[in-house]
């Protein structure tokens, strides 16, 4: 028999606290296309209020949806509350130690790996440090799940009732 690999679980109401906390992401692996998830994730957080910063060495010094972008983690202007990983598991650990290299300059708190990104030892690192690390997992669907705006376009968010959740306020809006 196969042993099924298991992901990390979060609770709801530590997603949502991370969310209401954050201010700045660095998004890194963010891209030019719009084609791309990246792209459409780092224009929805950035229209929900949040500051986005771009992380990308092939396109540094150009910018995305108006946002300059750098090449480094360690190239970033502080404070950067998130660091949001969207590359690959492998990629994954060297750029948790370039967060970590920059923690304290940056006033980071979080490391963010995204949907299909688990690096256990990666995260285990980070969070020797202070981070907290959220693996698997998209802050743009965990906004919308959780703000219930995902549920407008009939999304299954998990909650089998008729009214908003109380977790954000104003249709989707960030009780910031």
């Amino acid at each position: 028999m196969v042993a099924m690999k298991r992901y990390p679980e979060y609770s709801d109401g530590l997603i949502s606290k991370i969310l209401r906390s954050v201010h700045t992401i660095a998004m890194v692996g963010a891209s030019p296309n719009e084609m791309r998830p990246s792209y459409f994730a780092m224009k929805y957080l950035l229209d929900r209020g949040f500051k986005v910063i771009p992380v990308n060495p092939q396109v540094a010094g150009q910018t995305i949806l108006g946002q300059t972008v750098y090449a480094t983690i360690a190239d970033l202007p502080g404070p950067v509350d998130m660091i949001d990983i969207f590359r690959n598991s492998e990629a994954a650990g060297p750029l948790t130690d370039e967060a970590i290299a920059n923690k304290e300059r940056l006033n980071l708190k979080v490391l963010w790996m995204q949907l299909g990104v688990i690096n256990e030892d990666a995260g285990k690192r980070a969070e020797a440090t202070g981070l907290t690390v959220i693996m698997n997992r998209c802050p743009k669907i965990e906004y919308g799940r959780l703000s219930g705006e995902i549920g407008w376009v009939g999304v299954n968010r998990r909650t089998i009732d008729n009214r908003r959740p109380l977790l954000f306020s104003q249709g989707g809006t960030l009780n910031k």
